[in-house]
């Protein structure tokens, strides 16, 4: 059984419609790049898929059913911004997450944030927005969950934390589960793709397997990326 499917979905605010007809499909064990320029409905997807949003038309199924209590226990969700509690220390907040979610590993949260050098006993307030996206990554990925799905995940992070972060994602998820990233920074995240979906003005016009991709066109995914969505 699918993992996600995503059947013939449309959101329409008033008269604007921002995502058309979308049907999709997401198996397990698999890291996808969700990919498309600012504004084409990457996010409001996402949300549809997390039940923060509901579809104008259509259906989306986790493990064979429809989202909702159920589905959020298996979905790890980092949205593009933070909204952790600033007033709190690392600590607090993995204790928080610690008795919010059965599926939290406190263990490993607090040895991913050892590696990266973050103080766990620091408010959140008194650490840079970078910091801030680094220990919401760590907590998203500390859960064993079956859907990753992460919402611009290093927009705010120098290029060798990036690399840190990819090795995370790399090696804390189980083969029964799946990562979708969400990203515009296809060239430092596609040596971990497994495959793409391309979205553009509200519509899947491309998915494919990502090594057979830069095989038959004989250049990366940013390469691809870029004729594609050329100005």
């Amino acid at each position: 059984m699918e993992l996600l499917k995503c059947i013939n979905v449309e959101k329409n605010y008033g008269n604007k419609k921002i995502l058309k007809d979308v049907n999709l499909t997401i198996p397990r064990g698999k890291i996808i790049g969700l990919l498309g320029k600012n504004g084409t409905g990457k996010t409001t997807l996402i949300k549809l898929i997390n039940d923060l949003l509901i579809p104008s038309k259509g259906e989306i199924l986790v493990n064979g059913k429809k989202i909702g209590i159920e589905s959020k226990k298996i979905i790890s969700y980092l949205p593009e911004r933070t909204y952790l509690d600033k007033s709190m220390t690392v600590e607090e907040v993995i204790e928080y997450f610690e008795d919010f979610y059965d599926n939290f590993d406190a263990k490993k949260a607090r040895r991913l944030l050892a590696d990266l050098k973050l103080n766990t006993k620091e408010k959140l307030s008194k650490m840079s927005k970078g910091m801030q996206e680094k220990v919401q990554l760590v907590l998203v990925m500390s859960r064993n969950a079956e859907l990753y799905i992460l919402d611009e995940p290093l927009g705010g992070v120098d290029p060798a934390t990036r690399d840190y972060i990819l090795d995370t994602i790399l090696n804390n998820f189980n083969e029964k589960a799946s990562i979708i990233i969400s990203t515009h920074l296809i060239s430092d995240i596609e040596r971990i793709l497994d495959e793409v979906i391309f979205i553009n003005d509200g519509k899947i016009i491309l998915t494919s397997n990502a090594d057979n991709l830069r095989t038959k066109e004989n250049s990366s995914i940013d390469e691809i990326f870029r004729r594609m969505f050329k100005c």
